[in-house]
C-alpha cells in the first residue's frame, strides 16, 4: 500500500494503541486512516492516535487479508525456509520493515519430532526495551509461525541481550529507511 487510504468501519473493531499496546474499541461507521497494511495487519489513525488491527478483523476495514500458501513437505517435517517467511510476514505497526530484516530475530532453532511434536524456537529482540507493543509482535511471530505446514508448537524467547541498534538492520532495510 502505498497511499494512505481513509475507511470508514463496518462494525465495532478491537486494537490496540501504538507504541502502548492498549486495547481499544473502534465503533462501526469510525472514519479512520489506513498508514500501513503489510503482513496482514493494519496500522490505522484514528482520533489522532495510531492503533493496530488485526489481520482477523479485516472485514471490518473493508479488506481482505490473504498468507502465504506454503506447499506442505511429505517427509512431516518443518522447512526452515517457510519458517522465516511466516516471520517476514511480520511488521512493528510503526516501521514498514518486517522483524527479520529488522534485525529483530537472533535465532531460529527447529527440533523435528521433539515431545511437542515439530517446534520452533525462537529468541527475539525488540527496537526499544519498553515498547509496550512487544507482547503483540511476540504474539505476532509466534501465531504466523504456527501457519507453517507441520509446526505443532512455537515458542518466542523476548532477551534484550545484546540490545538491538541500526547495525542490525538489513541493507534493504537500511535503503527503505532512507539509511543508505
Amino acid at each position: 500500500m502505498a497511499e494512505r487510504e481513509v475507511v470508514l468501519t463496518k462494525r465495532d473493531v478491537e486494537a490496540r494503541l501504538v507504541p502502548s499496546g492498549m486495547e481499544i474499541r473502534i465503533p462501526k461507521d469510525t472514519f479512520v486512516t489506513i498508514t500501513q497494511a503489510l503482513g496482514g495487519t493494519f496500522t490505522v489513525v484514528v482520533n489522532g492516535n495510531l492503533a493496530r488491527i488485526e489481520g482477523k478483523d479485516s472485514d471490518a476495514l473493508g479488506k481482505e487479508v490473504k498468507f502465504s500458501d506454503f506447499e506442505t513437505p511429505e517427509d512431516g517435517s518443518v522447512n526452515e525456509n517457510q519458517v522465516w517467511e511466516a516471520l517476514r510476514h511480520c511488521f512493528d505497526p510503526e516501521i514498514p520493515v518486517n522483524i527479520v530484516d529488522l534485525g529483530l530475530v537472533y535465532e531460529c532453532e527447529i527440533k523435528n519430532g521433539d515431545e511437542k511434536g515439530n517446534s520452533v524456537y525462537l529468541k527475539m529482540t525488540l527496537t526499544a526495551p519498553g515498547c509496550g507493543m512487544g507482547p503483540v509482535i511476540v504474539e505476532d511471530a509466534r501465531t504466523k509461525v504456527l501457519q507453517v505446514p507441520n509446526v505443532d508448537h512455537v515458542e518466542v524467547q523476548l532477551v534484550f541481550d545484546p540490545p538491538w541498534n541500526n547495525d542490525m538492520l538489513t541493507d534493504e532495510a537500511k535503503l527503505h529507511l532512507g539509511m543508505l
